[in-house]
């Protein structure tokens, strides 16, 4: 027992005294000579395999590091995606209203320069009736002031009359319905006639007097109603279109093209209070 822990004992200090001759050797050689040498040949011969396998497990390692935090990622990805789909909507909601503002501009332009007091009202539904075919269904009604037989109008010109009312909406009869008829005055002149409606067709006008001289470009306005109902006065109707020579013929026919579209109503005033006086050809538009 006491032999075996002396020879114990005697290798430890063998080893201990190598260690130290091989450090002293090293140290002297600045890390060449023989260690040197023995310690670059370890490193060739064990450093491919040492990065073989970092290259493995460092990957593995990340990945099983992350697994905890998968679902924040999730969590995460989810918020974007919520904020990407709300400023979509905001997007698409700030390009409708920029529209329907510019709408509503140029519609109290037009009532300001003809001095209609309007009032303003969404059109929630397009379509016909038992009796008309061309109506639409406004958010206004009469407990906004609305009654039958008021003017209805946007930015562009004469959209129709009010047909029935209910508290809050009311129908409109739109101006190229087949049942509609406007009286409508030239552009600069006394000369008068009446529009028809037709439709998704253009409106016909017929002039009182035949010789009246007409040509495609002139324009239209309201005549006005007694009383201002159903139509105020000096509101634009249309654009003559083409211009039919019919010899012989009491009146004087052509088509119009209406100003507004009435594909695309949306935003439309109702006047419940005409002008003091007729704005004449002030409300027109400017000619290109």
């Amino acid at each position: 027992m006491n032999r075996d822990a002396r020879r114990t004992r005697l290798l430890l200090a063998l080893l201990v005294a190598l260690s130290l001759t091989l450090v002293t050797l090293d140290y002297r050689a600045g890390g060449g000579g023989l260690v040197g040498k023995l310690r670059s040949t370890a490193a060739a011969v064990l450093g491919p395999p040492q990065r073989a396998v970092a290259a493995v497990v460092h990957p593995v390692g990340t990945v099983i590091g992350s697994i905890p935090h998968l679902a924040g990622y999730r969590a995460e990805a989810d918020r974007l995606r919520r904020e990407n789909d709300d400023l979509r909507a905001q997007l698409r909601s700030t390009g409708a209203d920029q529209v329907r503002a510019a709408e509503l501009d140029k519609l109290l332009g037009t009532a300001g320069r003809g001095q209609y007091r309007v009032v303003p009202a969404r059109v929630v539904a397009l379509g016909g009736t038992a009796e008309f075919e061309w109506t639409a269904t406004i958010d206004v009604g009469s407990r906004d002031g609305v009654a039958p037989d008021m003017t209805v109008l946007n930015g562009d010109g004469l959209v129709g009359r009010v047909k029935t009312v209910g508290p809050v909406t009311a129908v409109v009869l739109l101006v190229v319905d087949p049942t509609s008829t406007v009286g409508a005055r030239l552009e600069g002149s006394l000369q008068l006639g009446t529009v028809t409606g037709h439709g998704a067709g253009p409106m016909s006008l017929q002039l009182f007097d035949p010789s009246v001289k007409v040509a495609p470009g002139d324009r239209l306005v309201t005549f006005g109603s007694a009383g201002s109902r159903p139509f105020v006065p000096g509101l634009p109707i249309g654009t003559v279109r083409a211009v039919e020579n019919t010899p012989g013929a009491l009146t004087r026919t052509a088509t119009v093209t209406p100003y507004p579209t009435f594909s695309a109503l949306d935003l439309v005033g109702v006047a419940i209070e005409p002008p003091r006086t007729d704005p004449r050809d002030s409300v027109l538009p400017p000619r290109p």
